[in-house]
């Protein structure tokens, strides 16, 4: 019970961490490339944003409204990240939420299993924000050594390596920083 507990403060930890990073996106910079090779940092930010309110419709019981590559943004990114943050976090704080069967492109997923891919979502995207707009100083790296333990915890994690979602391991740059070295298990390729 106490690890399913963390996963959720985890979750709470990388959203205010990447909640940082995107109150600090110039105007300028939503355009730039991430090392999602086909999402700008707006792309980016929007699937992240469409993720969170998916979790959080299917945590509540409700319809999330639109896909997950719908225009979550509209004309205020920073203003939608901040209130889709607030209602995912209440959202995995309502009683009983690690107890529910959450569906989503993967499948039905049981609550626990749901949370860690959502913490993963989360905090991966935020850094790969946070390096399209050189804001790498923002990262919570004791997160992203958290997260790259977990991961390699899992044993067979070269399952979730596919095309669209995680490539191979790539090498990290020497001496790279934990949020470094988590972008390159995960096959991004950081300099």
């Amino acid at each position: 019970m106490a690890e399913t507990v963390a996963v959720v403060r985890r979750i709470e930890r990388a959203l205010a961490a990447t909640g940082l990073v995107v109150a600090g996106v110039a105007e300028g910079q939503w355009t730039n490339p991430t090392p999602c090779a086909e999402w700008d940092a707006r792309t980016l930010l929007n699937h992240t944003v469409g993720g969170m309110r998916i979790f959080t419709a299917e945590l509540n019981g409700t319809d999330p409204g639109a896909e997950h590559e719908s225009d979550w943004l509209g004309t205020d990114p920073r203003g939608a990240y901040a209130e889709a943050s607030e209602t995912d976090r209440t959202a995995w704080n309502r009683p009983g939420a690690l107890d529910t069967t959450v569906h989503i492109s993967l499948g039905a997923l049981p609550g626990p299993m749901a949370a860690l891919i959502h913490f993963t979502e989360i905090c991966v995207h935020g850094v790969d924000l946070a390096v399209a707009t050189d804001q790498q100083a923002l990262v919570d790296e004791e997160l992203c050594e958290e997260l790259l333990a977990v991961m390699r915890g899992m044993g067979g994690f070269d399952a979730y390596r596919t095309p669209g979602v995680f490539g191979p391991e790539v090498q990290p740059a020497p001496g790279a920083a934990p949020h470094g070295q988590l972008l390159a298990y995960l096959g991004r390729s950081v300099s």
